[in-house]
């Protein structure tokens, strides 16, 4: 089974539950979210329809509290689990080992058990406060990260946002112990 977690960058979840659906013609996918999607309407849509949408796709009942999260290691593993979009907010948790949020705990079990853990970036400060940590996630054993760019180098020069087309080659890449390549697209 995948894990499949969705942190609040509400303008990609869309391209990210793109994702999920194509996963779960491979795979048993099953849905996590950080509190802050489960709860929160935004314009991009109603927190609700995300939830009926991925359970719809998973057939499975979404994971939305560390209490529900904290299983998804040596208990309920993982066959890898996949951040995407994954905030700057939770990539720095995360580098620092701050398990505070459904999503971070779901990382912080499942690397216990020593299984590929992906990151699909979507952080608007990625190119500044968030550097280092991107940096340091990379010297992580067991952590991969999807092909990135900036989206709107102009605009917003910091920003970095995943290729979520390259989920699926980057989890396949990540199951067999390799980052895929190359990092950063054009």
């Amino acid at each position: 089974m995948i894990g499949f977690a969705l942190c609040g960058s509400f303008c990609t979840v869309r391209s990210a539950l793109v994702e999920m659906e194509k996963l779960t013609v491979a795979h048993e996918v099953q849905g996590i979210v950080s509190e802050t999607v489960y709860t929160t309407n935004t314009r991009f849509s109603p927190a609700a329809d995300v939830i009926d949408e991925i359970k719809q796709l998973t057939g499975k009942e979404v994971i939305h509290s560390i209490v529900g999260a904290e299983p998804l290691g040596p208990k309920s593993p993982l066959e890898a689990l996949v951040i995407c979009p994954c905030t700057g907010n939770t990539l720095a948790k995360m580098a620092n080992g701050i398990t505070d949020t459904a999503v971070t705990m779901a990382a912080k079990a499942h690397l216990r058990s020593d299984r590929p853990l992906v990151i699909a970036l979507a952080s608007n400060d990625a190119l500044s406060a968030n550097l280092k940590n991107i940096g340091q996630m990379l010297t992580r054993k067991n952590v991969y990260f999807v092909p990135m760019k900036q989206d709107d180098p102009k605009e917003k020069p910091h920003s970095l946002v995943a290729d979520f087309s390259l989920l699926e080659p980057t989890l396949k890449a990540a199951l067999a112990g390799k980052q895929y390549q190359r990092l950063f697209v054009i």
